[in-house]
């Protein structure tokens, strides 16, 4: 009986041991596990924050990169090559200077020629088709016309600022473009083609662009009045078989001035007052730009105004030539059939001083 008490006892107590063992090995088993769990936890947050801070560095550059690349599209008319120079009698300061890129041909050995925008504002009858003939008679001096005589090419501000970055970027082709080294590339722009309808969005367009403006008025309305009636009449029946509104010798100024017209005086006054007003209007919307007023009398009488004209352009100043012959010349009394009716109705009002015999 004792005997089987204590084997009883021995088999107890190595039960408990297999127990306590059994008990310490899954304890054990636990505290590597759970190192190795926490290893591999540290480990995979480690990764994830060496991955956050390449994807943040990767934004910075790329945020940088794109910063920069913005600014080099703004800035890379003026600064387009890193060898080309501004001339030291051009300076930055005087106006925006371009290296433009043309798409559809290379400049050669032009790209480092710094060219000149600029803009011709002015008014049927106003003498702006001769100026412009003299501009194009420089060498380094492309104005390209009435480019938005087109309807299509302005029927909004996005379908003008289209037109006008081709022109701008030396891709437009015309009888005006050169193949010289072009200093100074720009259009003729009548303000009732669309010029004084987006004239708050155009202007902030040629002030970004570093565009210069050159605006040109006929002092004398009255006489811009009857040259519009006149071209008027000739286009409804042209005098010399085919319409022209500008000719190139005296015999054919001659027939087309053996018109002449009549003067409606009812309305004369309120039509001088109207051009008045627009050319006010389109001065105050163009004055945030580089803006040379010019007036077609003083470019008649003193011919020193083009060298004024060709400076503000930044070209080599030199004498320009038009093949252009004036229409009507001479007295007011010979050119309309009413001249004392008109003379009545500007006497004693700001505009008489526009009856004048010697006017140009």
């Amino acid at each position: 009986m004792v005997a089987k008490d204590w084997l009883f006892s021995q088999l107890e107590c190595q039960t408990q041991q297999r127990v306590e063992r059994a008990r310490h090995n899954a304890q054990c088993m636990d505290s590597a596990g759970g190192r190795d769990l926490r290893r591999a936890s540290l480990g995979w947050k480690f990764f994830v924050l060496v991955l956050i801070g390449a994807c943040g560095i990767y934004m910075c550059f790329a945020r940088v990169n794109q910063r920069n690349f913005q600014q080099f599209s703004s800035t890379q008319e003026v600064l387009e090559n890193s060898f080309c120079r501004t001339p030291s009698n051009l300076s930055l300061s005087d106006f925006a200077q371009h290296f433009p890129r043309p798409l559809t041909y290379q400049r050669g050995i032009c790209i480092c020629t710094p060219v000149h925008y600029f803009v011709i504002f002015s008014m049927q009858r106003s003498g702006s088709g001769w100026f412009e003939t003299l501009l194009n008679s420089h060498p380094n001096i492309s104005s390209h016309g009435e480019i938005f005589i087109v309807k299509d090419r302005r029927q909004n501000f996005t379908t003008i600022s289209h037109t006008l970055d081709k022109l701008y970027n030396l891709d437009w082709f015309s009888s005006s473009a050169k193949n010289e080294c072009t200093a100074a590339v720009g259009l003729k722009w009548m303000l009732n083609q669309g010029a004084m309808d987006y004239h708050t969005e155009i202007a902030a367009y040629l002030r970004k662009r570093g565009i210069s403006v050159l605006f040109l008025i006929r002092r004398n309305t009255l006489r811009r009045l009857i040259s519009i009636l006149a071209n008027a009449y000739d286009r409804e029946r042209p005098i010399g078989g085919t319409h022209v509104s500008h000719v190139h010798s005296k015999e054919q100024a001659k027939r087309l001035a053996s018109y002449k017209p009549t003067v409606n005086v009812k309305y004369l006054n309120q039509n001088l007052e109207r051009y008045e007003e627009i050319s006010n209007n389109a001065l105050q919307a163009f004055n945030v730009t580089r803006l040379l007023v010019i007036f077609y009398e003083d470019l008649v009488k003193e011919p020193q105004k083009l060298m004024e004209v060709q400076e503000f352009l930044g070209v080599p100043p030199r004498k320009l030539e038009s093949r252009q012959v004036k229409i009507h010349t001479g007295p007011l009394s010979g050119l309309i059939t009413n001249r004392e009716e008109v003379y009545r109705a500007l006497q004693a009002t700001k505009f008489e001083g526009f009856l004048r015999e010697d006017d140009p």
